[in-house]
């Protein structure tokens, strides 16, 4: 019998499970007998596959014998940057450290279970960030040197993937387009440099490229999201970062992708950055972000009104907002509404604030 589309998908990823429990392997090759998966009980034995042979994605229990999964990964990172690494822990009181989870770029982690549900939500996650990766990659290998030729691909592809993310949800018609132009307003009353401009625009229309790696089940969800969704939901700012890590002409704008949702209390996400160790042109993107979000329709509410979101803001100043930007932003709402309403007019979608 001929495997589906989505069967056939699946089945070209090829994923490598390390956990010295032999249970452990056989559940995740029955949850996940879609996928291409081996299974290794050695994690010595793991390392030596990595090298040798091709993985899209390890899922890697974290204490084993006779070394552990930092280890494991340390060994990795010498030779294979590119492995998309999700970490299974007994307990997360057991998992690894913060600090030693970044150092290793390991992307994700969840804790083991009879259901593996959220395990599935992750596996699907990965594999959608890797198949991006790889746009990314051929896209780069094949950019001429040509400085016209790099500057055209280069948009042209910013626009193919941030329009993908888009079409997923009508809700977000616009978005991206809405939240540079109000990114850019700001930029221009802080005098930035050309340079920080073109860094900023394209940083903003790119912000949420990450959320090509979230399954729609969530994206598009029109209730309430679960702890677990919500926490799905947060990985997309490191998803679009992980994305694109590969292209050394992504690079300036990384930053802003990565940390546009951190807050100036420490309190965001993905890295509990505050204040001045927040990128700057992330804290503009922050601003102008949350202005569109809280104007626009959305799958679970309306449009909230101009004059609330405008208090929102004000209240946010020096918790969620870097104040000298929600100051500047919030003169911008009060004495050049103008400019604001153009920009609603140029990217007019259905799901606009009344």
């Amino acid at each position: 019998m001929r495997l589906n589309t989505v069967e056939e998908e699946k089945s070209k990823y090829k994923i490598i499970a390390v956990d010295d429990e032999m249970g452990i392997i056989d559940s995740l090759r029955v949850y996940l007998h879609n996928y291409s998966i081996t299974g290794v009980t050695n994690p010595l034995e793991a390392i030596e596959k990595v090298k040798n042979e091709h993985f899209d994605l390890m899922i890697l229990d974290y204490l084993m014998t006779p070394i552990h999964a930092d280890k494991v990964v340390e060994e990795i990172r010498k030779f294979n940057k590119d492995l998309y690494i999700l970490l299974l822990t007994g307990h997360k009181d057991l998992a690894p450290p913060l600090e030693i989870i970044k150092k290793l770029d390991i992307q994700g982690y969840c804790e083991k279970s009879d259901k593996f549900d959220q395990l599935l939500l992750l596996v699907e996650s990965a594999l959608k960030s890797v198949e991006q990766m790889n746009i990314i990659k051929r896209i780069n290998a094949e950019l001429s040197e040509s400085n016209e030729l790099l500057e055209k691909s280069y948009l042209e592809t910013i626009e193919i993937l941030r329009k993908t993310v888009e079409a997923k949800d009508k809700y977000t018609k616009g978005h991206s387009d809405r939240v540079s132009e109000y990114s850019m307003l700001i930029g221009e009353r802080l005098h930035l440099s050309p340079e920080e401009m073109k860094t900023l625009r394209i940083g903003a229309l790119f912000h949420d490229i990450g959320k090509i790696g979230i399954p729609d089940s969530i994206l598009l969800k029109q209730s309430s999201l679960t702890n677990d969704e919500y926490s799905e939901i947060k990985n997309h700012p490191t998803i679009g970062a992980h994305i694109l890590s590969n292209a050394t002409i992504f690079s300036d704008i990384i930053p802003i992708v990565k940390h546009h949702h951190e807050r100036f209390d420490g309190k965001g996400y993905p890295s509990q950055l505050k204040g001045d160790e927040i990128p700057f042109l992330a804290r503009i993107v922050a601003v102008a972000d949350t202005f569109d979000a809280m104007t626009t329709r959305r799958s679970y509410r309306n449009a909230l009104g101009f004059s609330y979101t405008v208090h929102e803001i004000e209240n946010c100043k020096g918790t969620q907002f870097d104040p000298e930007i929600a100051a500047v932003f919030l003169d911008i709402l009060k004495n050049d509404q103008d400019k604001i309403m153009a920009i609603q007019q140029k990217y007019w979608s259905d799901n606009k604030a009344e």
